[in-house]
């Protein structure tokens, strides 16, 4: 995938630092097919996002699943497109550790520039975390400053 255009892949190949939110989350690119909308990726959860108890925060599993979603469409667009998501539900099936945890996201569907998305969260044991549906448009890079 070296030298693909576009912001995202800027960021994936070191062109421009990742942003802000990502780096965060201990965001990390493993693998993507762009011909079938599927993304892998790694996320560093820290102590610093655990609850009382201990566990990770369902708000920091959240992010890590839309920054899962997002970059799965984002894959397979032009360099001059970008996406604005809609909407995001969030099921959270078991509680998680400090440690990596494992984003798996894909393009489930897209009909002009409305995609549907799926994703889901593992530990290092491929245990399922939490999944979420996505549903994102697809807008001009020009746009997405004021996209919600």
């Amino acid at each position: 995938m070296r030298g693909r255009p576009g912001s995202f892949w800027d960021a994936v190949e070191g062109r421009s630092p990742l942003p802000r939110a990502a780096a965060t989350l201990g965001w990390e690119f493993l693998d993507a097919d762009v011909e079938n909308g599927t993304m892998r990726l790694a996320f560093n959860a820290t102590e610093d996002f655990t609850n009382p108890m201990g566990n990770v925060l369902g708000a920091f599993l959240a992010a890590m699943l839309y920054d899962t979603v997002g970059p799965a469409l984002l894959a397979t667009l032009q360099s001059d497109q970008f996406q604005s998501t809609l909407e995001l539900k969030t099921s959270f099936l078991r509680p998680a550790r400090p440690g990596r945890l494992f984003g798996n996201g894909r393009v489930v569907h897209r009909v002009g520039d409305i995609a549907f998305l799926e994703a889901s969260l593992t530990d290092a044991d491929d245990t399922v975390i939490a999944t979420a549906s996505a549903t994102a448009r697809v807008i001009p890079l020009d746009d997405a400053e004021t996209a919600a």
